[in-house]
């Protein structure tokens, strides 16, 4: 009877994204603290890949996979925050049906290629402290390009499955995602057909793409970790461990939070909790990346100090040249 009552329901052609809707006197205070971390986020990203490219120190492996991570975080937080800082600033909550799954598509493709990424990176750190006499044959140009493209293909052929089985689903009353962006889960409860095949496509392909480099992930820094802990030396231990600590400490965040915002039972107490979580893997991640590799890298931050230097001298010379 109840599908009966759904199917006659009329197809619903766009949603309301609630956002942080039930805060109308914040509105104007969260699109400039958005419209800072987004400008914040790419000019930081932008810097990371443009001293990658151009300082010859930082064209090693683990430089090149942190310039395509820094790539990928642009294009990560561009699928949501533009589209929230529009919002907040004309009030205009509404977002179409199609709009809303291409949302979600390239979300979700940037978010499972960063699960890959993610990996990838933990990989070379696993070969440069417990393989050191074999890394540069292990990980040589070719395997970093290889690797780079399987991660971004990966992250395309695992949603790009599941978004057309989305696609295909009718969406009817209510049209109201209580969320800052087009969340997959809300999505598939507000569908009128049968959702039991979509969320089990959901499972497998989590179970074969995304847990994969998440144990990946895992067993690098406990294989790590083991060959840490063996180094006899206090500073030894602490110099090995520096090389991986950024990369680790990016990764608990990311991971943190995904995990306890999916694994949080469906609660009307804990909706803003969500919501507050989801912003640490959607928002912080991306902002504070350039942050932790710049602060704890000295080759970043090196290269980072002579582009400086390199920027002030040039204006002096132009300075000087133009008073003359």
């Amino acid at each position: 009877m109840a599908d009966m009552d759904r199917g006659n329901q009329t197809a619903i052609t766009e949603f309301i994204l609630l956002g942080f809707g039930d805060l109308p006197d914040l509105q104007i205070l969260l699109f400039l603290l958005f419209l800072v971390i987004y400008i914040t986020t790419v000019v930081g990203n932008s810097l990371i890949i443009v001293l990658v490219v151009t300082d010859q120190r930082l064209h090693t492996p683990m430089y090149f996979f942190l310039g395509n991570l820094s790539c990928l975080e642009i294009c990560y937080t561009s699928t949501i925050l533009p589209r929230m800082l529009a919002s907040l600033l004309t009030g205009d909550k509404s977002i179409s049906v199609n709009g809303c799954i291409t949302q979600l598509y390239f979300f979700a493709v940037l978010a499972a290629t960063e699960c890959y990424l993610l990996a990838v990176m933990s990989y070379d750190r696993y070969l440069a402290i417990c393989k050191p006499l074999h890394y540069s044959t292990l990980m040589n140009s070719r395997v970093c390009i290889q690797l780079a493209a399987g991660t971004w293909l990966n992250g395309f052929l695992a949603i790009t499955i599941f978004i057309l089985f989305m696609s295909q689903f009718i969406f009817c009353g209510p049209n109201e995602i209580d969320h800052f962006f087009c969340d997959p889960i809300s999505l598939i409860k507000l569908s009128c057909g049968d959702t039991g095949l979509i969320i089990l496509l959901d499972f497998i392909l989590a179970c074969v793409f995304t847990l994969p480099p998440f144990l990946l992930t895992l067993m690098s820094y406990m294989c790590i970790l083991t060959i840490i802990l063996r180094i006899p030396s206090t500073t030894g231990r602490q110099r090995a461990f520096s090389t991986c600590s950024s990369h680790l400490t990016v990764v608990t965040i990311f991971y943190g939070t995904i995990m306890i915002v999916y694994m949080l039972p469906t609660l009307d107490a804990l909706r803003v909790l969500k919501k507050v979580l989801s912003l640490c893997y959607t928002v912080l991640t991306p902002l504070i990346n350039p942050l932790i590799y710049s602060l704890r890298n000295r080759e970043v931050r090196e290269a980072l100090r002579e582009a400086i230097s390199n920027v002030a001298f040039t204006k002096k010379l132009q300075g000087v040249l133009d008073n003359n």
